[in-house]
């Protein structure tokens, strides 16, 4: 992987990608020890659930970046919770979900991920995608996309390189396990659609990334910590991410008229195939 030039500074993306995969994994080690203890679920001012292993694993990560590079600003959710988020972004930004599916962490069903996505002029250059139950790493950038094993004692093991696949005949879908819409069904209605997979969190990108799917529709609010960093594998899988309207999809949306900062309009993620092929 080149590095990731800037008019300030370029970063080794190899070396910043190796920083942004151990820390994802030690997050995931400390999610996973409340997760064995117990937990006490809270709710945010949006009524959205949040946990102590939200809070635990957001230090980690949050600690490893500012030592990797305190000069690059992080926009995580607990941080923008309680009213933290940077006054300045500057062209290059992180964006942090510490614990992606908070819902299915609490239903223990497995589903949920530790998000690090790395954003540069508004597009996610380098992401990380953590599913702890599983042992299970994503992680993209200019030199492709793959999956890593990770072992019980957090150590990856075995890898392989991941792409997207072209569109075939008959598409399968992804949705969204806790937020699936209306709007959703009336869109994929317009598809040959083989079979609908509901998972939970940025699983769904990675699924796609994977190329065991083809498309996920997402008719419903979300944040950019929800899905920078998957949205990051998918692309240097050869995939992508695009508005309803054929755009792709960018990051650190602030100050908009019509939605609150750093949420994402709808969108519509892809493998291989773009919305000229729809």
């Amino acid at each position: 992987m080149n590095g990731i030039s800037d008019a300030a500074e370029t970063i080794d993306g190899d070396a910043l990608l190796s920083v942004m995969e151990t820390a994802a994994i030690a997050a995931g080690r400390a999610i996973m020890e409340i997760y064995a203890a117990g937990f006490e679920v809270l709710l945010k001012d949006d009524n959205s659930p949040v946990t102590q292993a939200d809070k635990a694993a957001e230090a980690v990560i949050l600690a490893a970046l500012r030592k990797a590079t305190p000069d690059i600003p992080i926009v995580a959710e607990e941080e923008v919770s309680e009213g933290q988020a940077p006054a300045h972004l500057g062209s290059r930004f992180y964006l942090v979900d510490p614990l992606d599916g908070t819902r299915e962490f609490v239903g223990r069903n497995g589903d949920f991920t530790v998000n690090i996505a790395l954003i540069d002029h508004g597009i996610p250059v380098l992401g990380v995608v953590y599913a702890p139950v599983r042992g299970l790493l994503f992680s993209g950038g200019p030199g492709g996309a793959r999956e890593v094993m990770v072992d019980a004692q957090g150590l990856p093991s075995a890898h392989r390189i991941i792409t997207a696949r072209d569109r075939p005949p008959q598409l399968i879908a992804v949705a969204s396990r806790s937020h699936r819409t209306p709007e959703t069904d009336d869109y994929l209605a317009g598809f040959d659609i083989a079979e609908c997979v509901s998972v939970g969190s940025s699983l769904k990108f990675c699924l796609l990334a994977r190329g065991e799917a083809d498309i996920y529709p997402r008719f419903g609010p979300t944040m950019e910590w929800d899905t920078a960093a998957g949205d990051a594998v998918l692309r240097a899988a050869g995939g992508g991410t695009w508005t309803p309207e054929g755009r792709l999809l960018t990051y650190g949306r602030r100050m908009q008229p019509d939605s609150r900062e750093f949420e994402n309009p709808f969108f519509i993620a892809r493998g291989r195939w773009s919305p000229a092929q729809s």
